[in-house]
């Protein structure tokens, strides 16, 4: 097979039996063959496991039909997943060798909806430190140009996805982690509201920021894997026990009616975007206005406010995790993660305090400012992605970034692709709901996709 299908065309060619899982995953394990040498997109991976596991869908299927939309999909997990028998190693030596005996639940969930599992997926150093050139994996590139950057940390999955080697694949989202990869790599990728996906087995980096969520093609896609990941589990105290939604109920609706607020400040003052993205955004805003949304600006509190408290908060959580191995051997770190941790061991409970009691002033500013809208529109990414020799040590805390408000808020944030930049690499924006609006989200970010071509162009070198 030559054309690579999202998961809700390979689902339905399944379903009909005019694809079998067996040639999609061998396909995926060509193209990872060729392209993986060149993109560092996996640590590891398990291709006989997969055909293994793409013969028991295919028989699966032929016997009494598909489990689902995602039975005999070939996917992949970031390596902070926990996988049973297989090394999670959080692409850090720290834990080389470290093999799970249980699957985080996510896992499981995909694993029980019929994924065919290729293997894992770079990411940075505990989903933090990165791109660094000093550990036992290389760092993912971006597809588009391999000299470029991915975004972190879910660099991998972006890379993975992007050049087909697998259809989708988890991410972790604790500053924009999904987002900001789906962004550079030119896919869609959903931090869904925290607590909609449990985060037992995966991983920790900032346990009152982390999320777990899906990565794919198209919003659609995203839509069908949250789907199985979603839900309540006891493990995860922080997972909200509520009724799962069909994540696909709206998509088809189109816009009407919706009402939009563009918080221009974020991308035109608080940290100017460049002209391609700048006018992704614009152009749409039109399309939602012409398509019958109410369409106007809204001011939230600076993008630097939400920074400053959402890093102060992640890098306090994260030395937290990390101060009993940072005290017995710092040099196991690459020299980024254990240069950006020390800071958070340099911040007093106080400061901690502080950040926690600002995030409940700027949650309260952003409900208040939002009160008669139903979604909100920015950027995900300044730009194209920078070369991968070229990004700063410290560029977290040199200019705000557009996702991490919403970890802070907690609430779901979509990366959509609006075209390409100068450079010739993807471009993106970032659709925002209010807690458990994903249906909503995904039905504006499909309508959107939907008019546009850019799901019609890949990677030169995957063609």
């Amino acid at each position: 097979m030559s054309a690579i299908p999202t998961i809700a065309e390979a689902a339905a060619q399944i379903g009909a039996k005019q694809l079998s899982p067996v040639e999609l995953t061998e396909a995926c394990l060509a193209r990872t063959e060729k392209l993986d040498g060149t993109l560092n997109a996996f640590i590891r991976l398990e291709a006989e496991g997969a055909r293994a596991q793409a013969r028991a869908a295919e028989a699966r299927i032929m016997k009494a039909g598909p489990r689902g939309p995602l039975d005999g999909i070939p996917f992949a997990h970031k390596d902070i997943y926990c996988t049973a028998g297989i090394p999670t190693t959080g692409h850090s030596r720290v834990l080389q060798g470290h093999v799970p005996k249980e699957d985080a639940t996510t896992v499981r969930k995909l694993a029980e909806a019929g994924v065919v599992m290729l293997g894992k997926l770079a990411t940075h150093e505990f989903a933090f430190g990165g791109p660094s050139f000093d550990l036992p994996w290389p760092p993912a590139r971006n597809p588009w140009n391999p000299d470029h950057f991915t975004a972190g940390s879910s660099s991998g999955t972006g890379a993975a996805v992007a050049s087909g080697m697998i259809l989708g694949g988890t991410g972790s989202d604790t500053g924009g982690s999904i987002r900001g990869p789906a962004a550079l790599c030119g896919i869609a990728g959903i931090k869904p509201t925290y607590g909609l996906c449990s985060r037992a087995g995966v991983l920790p980096l900032a346990q009152s920021l982390d999320h777990t969520g899906p990565m794919a093609w198209t919003v659609e896609d995203c839509a069908i894997l949250l789907q199985a990941m979603a839900g309540y589990d006891a493990a995860d105290p922080a997972s909200a026990d509520r009724p799962v939604p069909e994540f696909r109920a709206e998509i088809g609706k189109g816009v009407r009616g919706l009402r939009i607020g563009v918080i221009r400040h974020f991308h035109e003052q608080d940290n100017p975007v460049s002209a391609a993205t700048l006018g992704g955004i614009n152009a749409a805003a039109d399309f939602f206005r012409q398509e019958g949304a109410e369409v106007r600006d809204v001011t939230l509190p600076s993008l630097a406010d939400y920074n400053a408290c959402g890093w102060l908060i992640l890098l306090s959580e994260a030395w937290s995790v990390h101060e009993q191995w940072m005290r017995r051997d710092p040099n196991l770190y690459g020299e980024l993660m254990r240069d950006r941790l020390v800071l958070g061991g340099l911040l007093s409970a106080g400061d901690y305090l502080a950040a926690q009691k600002k995030r409940r002033e700027l949650i309260s500013a952003t409900q208040a400012a939002t009160a008669d809208l139903d979604l909100l529109l920015t950027a995900a990414q300044p730009g194209e992605a920078a070369r991968i020799d070229a990004v700063p040590k410290w560029a977290f805390l040199e200019k705000p970034n557009f996702t991490i408000p919403f970890n802070v808020t907690g609430w779901p944030g979509l990366t959509v692709c609006t075209g390409f930049g100068e450079g010739g690499l993807p471009v993106a924006m970032q659709l925002v709901g209010k807690p458990f609006s994903e249906p909503m989200l995904f039905r504006a970010g499909h309508a959107y996709e939907a008019a546009h071509g850019w799901r019609a162009k890949r990677p030169a070198m995957v063609a």
